[in-house]
């Protein structure tokens, strides 16, 4: 890892206080990013196509960038195809959420649960977190899971839904993991033009089988679209990528989620959903997470 904390010597997590400015601002940063491509692949009425449409940016920046950087070192090797596989189930984990249930409730509950996975699991491989940090990812992982929870009991109906939510968020923790070692073997950009290119063909290839030539045949602002929430899902990885080469994994994932809190302001201001007090109780819990996490 040394020689990646050399480049992004602003990126280190220091002994005596929590994240660094420049850790925060990457990792917030890609959190408005994946909200924003959340909603772009929400908005696209038919899901499976907006899926293959992302997989679609995600075959062709990577086919490019792989071309120009070539090959990762062979100890890379595991960690591209084990990220690389557990995205792939990640992906349709996240789109048979989205087929089963609503967006505002199985999205916060897929995000909201990786955070302290990842933190038990950094525990378990014999990490040590700062106490204000385990406090700060508990209090953000509360916070999220309480927007997936506002309005209201979970009806038995909603179980799937929150189900593949659950995995959802499982399958977060476990690349979170991967990808915060591997990091630490290859260059970040090296590693995710491969990580891409290897998961991108799955979605376009099941979208062709179920929709057929109709795939074809979307219309224009719908292939901007889902090649545009490729993008900005490709930039928005490749930044929690950069901030996880701060060797601050439980911290970075929790911070990341923060997405959620995004999602909720482009709801409201953008698409005209209902904010309300729960959610801005909720969104005030996340914040003061982000406090316990930076202290």
């Amino acid at each position: 890892m040394a020689p990646v904390l050399v480049a992004l010597p602003s990126l280190a997590l220091t002994a005596d206080r929590g994240l660094s400015g420049g850790v925060v601002a990457v990792t917030l940063l890609a959190a408005v990013l994946h909200a924003v491509w959340n909603a772009v692949a929400h908005g696209v009425p038919d899901r499976l196509v907006g899926f293959a449409l992302i997989g679609t940016a995600y075959v062709a920046v990577g086919g490019v960038a792989v071309l120009v950087l070539g090959l990762p070192p062979a100890t890379a090797w595991p960690f591209v195809l084990a990220s690389a596989g557990l995205h792939v189930v990640y992906t349709l984990l996240l789109w048979a959420s989205y087929q089963l249930g609503e967006f505002s409730q199985v999205y916060p509950v897929a995000r909201g649960t990786a955070p302290w996975v990842v933190a038990v699991i950094e525990v378990a491989l014999g990490h040590d977190l700062p106490a204000e940090q385990l406090a700060g990812i508990a209090v953000i992982s509360v916070g999220l899971v309480s927007l997936a929870l506002d309005g209201g009991r979970i009806s038995r109906s909603r179980l799937p839904a929150l189900g593949a939510a659950t995995a959802t968020g499982l399958c977060i923790a476990g690349y979170t993991v991967v990808d915060a070692t591997a990091v630490g073997t290859t260059a970040v950009p090296v590693y995710a033009a491969w990580m891409f290119l290897l998961q991108g063909p799955v979605m376009p290839v099941i979208a062709l089988v179920r929709r057929g030539r109709g795939l074809f045949l979307q219309p224009r602002p719908v292939v901007l679209a889902g090649l545009g929430g490729g993008l900005v899902s490709l930039a928005a990885y490749g930044l929690v990528l950069v901030a996880q080469t701060s060797g601050a994994t439980a911290a970075v994932a929790a911070l990341r989620e923060t997405s959620i809190v995004v999602g909720a302001v482009i709801g409201t201001v953008f698409l005209g959903e209902r904010f309300g007090t729960g959610r801005a109780v909720a969104a005030a819990v996340v914040a003061a997470g982000i406090v316990l996490v930076n202290v």
